[in-house]
C-alpha cells in the first residue's frame, strides 16, 4: 500500500526564524487508527459519560478505562479530554470545575475528599491548561489552576498536611491542615514537581523540572531546586516593576 502522505512544520534552525517544511509517511491504517483512538472512540465514549456530569457545556472525549466518582459535583466547559486510566473524585464542598479545552493526560489522580465526613474544598482548572500525564492533585484544601497553563509529566499539587505537633498520638490520629494552592495564568511546570500546600504560583511563572516548591513564587521569575528558589526572571527588573 502507498503511504499515505502529510506535511509538518518545524521551526527552522537559521536565525532568520523562519519555518521550514518536510514531507512524513504514514501509512493510511495507522492513520485512521491514531484518529479513531484519539478521536473517534473517546468522543463516542464521552458522549455518554457527559450525562453523568453536574454540566458539560460542549465536546468531552474520554479515555479507557477512566474512572469518575460522584460526577455530579464536577462541571466540565467544552473540548476536554481526560486521558486513559484518570482517576476523579468529585466529591467536595465546593465541587470541581474544568473549563474550555483542558487536557488531563493519562493516569492522572486527582481527589479532594479521603474521607465522607470530612470534606475537601475542590478544584478550578481554566481554559487551555494541559495537565500531564500521572499527575497528583490532592485539592482537599483548595486547588485553583489559572488559563494556559502547562503542568508537565508526574507533577504532584498537594493542598493538605498532616498535623504531627504532638508526639504523644499517632500521627494519623491529629488530623490535617489545609490552606489551598494557587497557580495563576500563563505558568509553566516542570516534569515531576511538587507543590506543597499554601503556595500562590504567580502569572507568567516557570518552575523547573524536579523543584520542590514550598513558598510564594514570584510573577515571571525562573525557579528550580529543592527548595525551589529564583534563579532568573522572564523579563528585566524596570520592565517587571512596570507589570
Amino acid at each position: 500500500m502507498v503511504p499515505f502522505k502529510t506535511k509538518i512544520y518545524r521551526l527552522a534552525s537559521g536565525k532568520d526564524n523562519q519555518g521550514s517544511h518536510e514531507d512524513l509517511q504514514v501509512g493510511f491504517k495507522e492513520l485512521i487508527y491514531y484518529l479513531w483512538k484519539r478521536g473517534g472512540l473517546s468522543w463516542l465514549r464521552g458522549f455518554f459519560y457527559r450525562y453523568r456530569f453536574k454540566q458539560c457545556r460542549g465536546r468531552l472525549f474520554v479515555g479507557k478505562h477512566v474512572d469518575i466518582l460522584f460526577p455530579k459535583y464536577i462541571s466540565l466547559g467544552r473540548n476536554v479530554y481526560l486521558g486513559d486510566y484518570t482517576f476523579i473524585n468529585g466529591l467536595s464542598r465546593e465541587g470541581f470545575v474544568l473549563g474550555n479545552n483542558v487536557r488531563i493526560r493519562e493516569h492522572v489522580w486527582i481527589q479532594a475528599t479521603s474521607l465522607l465526613d470530612d470534606l475537601g474544598r475542590g478544584l478550578i482548572v481554566g481554559d487551555n491548561t494541559y495537565i500531564g500525564p500521572r499527575c497528583v492533585i490532592g485539592a482537599g484544601g483548595g486547588v485553583t489552576i489559572g488559563s494556559n497553563v502547562t503542568i508537565g509529566a508526574a507533577v504532584d499539587l498537594l493542598a493538605e498536611n498532616h498535623n504531627f505537633d504532638d508526639p504523644g498520638r499517632l500521627i494519623n490520629e491529629q488530623g490535617v491542615s489545609r490552606k489551598g494552592i494557587i497557580i495563576e495564568d500563563d505558568v509553566w511546570i516542570g516534569n515531576r514537581v511538587i507543590v506543597l500546600d499554601d503556595v500562590q504560583v504567580s502569572h507568567g511563572a516557570v518552575i523547573g523540572a524536579g523543584s520542590v516548591v514550598k513558598k510564594n513564587i514570584p510573577a515571571y521569575s525562573i525557579v528550580a531546586g529543592n527548595p525551589a528558589r529564583v534563579i532568573s526572571r522572564r523579563v528585566s527588573q524596570t520592565k517587571f516593576s512596570d507589570l
